[in-house]
């Protein structure tokens, strides 16, 4: 099972991530929603299409911008649809 840690909560877990340029994407329903905190940020890539972003906030710290996902991948990147991805401090273990 992957489990996405942050600041001492288990921010998402899963036995169906899907592995993406060494990133685990974590399904939507198996990341906790009380520590997501929509962001405005986006960023593109090439192949896999427009990417928002979300704040983690744990224990009244946040972790900006930590977790990402493509509302609308490119038909290349569609097994990551509905699902997130996370970094900056966020340890994924599987």
């Amino acid at each position: 099972m992957a489990t996405a840690t942050w600041n001492g909560a288990i921010i998402a877990e899963s036995d169906d991530t899907k592995i993406v340029e060494g990133n685990h994407y974590f399904p939507i329903d198996s990341v906790h929603q009380q520590y997501l905190r929509p962001s405005e940020t986006s960023s593109v890539c090439p192949w896999k299409g427009t990417a928002s972003y979300y704040t983690l906030h744990v224990d009244g710290q946040d972790n900006v911008d930590a977790a990402w996902y493509y509302p609308e991948p490119k038909d290349a990147a569609a097994e990551i649809k509905g699902h997130v991805a996370f970094w900056n401090g966020v340890e994924v273990t599987d």
